[in-house]
């Protein structure tokens, strides 16, 4: 009931909110937090605080991680849903941290049939269900992995990740798709002729890559996206229901 919902909410804040000292202390770490008007970052710092009640962020690989760690790790995947709501998180619990790169065992099948098996180094890994991985060397102001691995898990609400996130009812598929498949090819027009790029090459990989990249850029250094590609700031704005120039 919404009643109980708000009721449980409510208490979470009260026993678990962070000081005005320790959420200041928080926000310089991200600068592109300070943007956001006083009631964004209010609503932000609430976010932060039901991530970190819903939520285990658990380090792997020896890497040990203390509360302003987890406290930073929370606000960083708070920003992609600060016009959608923790809901869109629903479903999974884990956030695994490693202090660098991972290995994982992958099998992909080629235009043959013929199934190959692999070991690859990984920064970040979203599964769907599952957990958030995350490589804490690979997170600063233009690279932020959080960031960008939080975006393949919206990316993943509606199946496996590729570059369509669940629309809102506002928004049209149709439109979606022309804006970011021509933009896609823009860039990997760019990489091929090793012409200047907009953001970090990795975003030719795939769409879903595309749309993780052009995501990060998005929400921490917006002006980037905006002026190599208008109509994907557009879109994202609507997506993310935030206009991160303005606010």
């Amino acid at each position: 009931m919404e009643w109980y919902r708000n009721w449980r909410r409510n208490r979470i804040l009260r026993r678990e909110g962070l000081s005005d000292r320790d959420w200041e202390a928080l926000m310089q770490r991200v600068p592109a937090v300070a943007r956001y008007d006083p009631h964004t970052r209010g609503h932000l710092r609430e976010l932060v605080v039901l991530f970190l009640h819903e939520k285990s962020i658990e380090a792997a690989g020896g890497l040990e991680i203390d509360t302003d760690t987890r406290r930073l790790i929370a606000l960083q995947a708070c920003i992609p849903i600060l016009g959608l709501g923790l809901e869109w998180y629903r479903g999974w619990r884990s956030v695994i941290v490693y202090p660098g790169d991972f290995r994982v065992h992958d099998s992909y099948t080629d235009d043959s049939g013929i199934v190959h098996e692999v070991e690859e180094e990984r920064s970040g890994e979203a599964w769907p269900e599952g957990p958030v991985i995350l490589s804490w060397t690979d997170t600063d102001e233009d690279v932020n992995v959080v960031i960008h691995e939080f975006a393949h898990k919206l990316d993943m609400v509606n199946g496996t990740a590729n570059g369509m996130p669940p629309l809102h009812a506002d928004m049209e598929r149709g439109e979606w798709t022309t804006v970011f498949t021509r933009a896609y090819d823009d860039f990997r027009a760019r990489l091929e002729h090793d012409e200047p790029l907009p953001f970090d090459e990795y975003a030719a990989t795939d769409p879903a890559e595309f749309f993780a990249v052009a995501s990060e850029v998005f929400l921490l250094t917006p002006d980037r996206v905006r002026d190599a590609y208008p109509r994907v700031y557009t879109q994202l704005c609507a997506f993310y229901r935030q206009h991160p120039r303005t606010l």
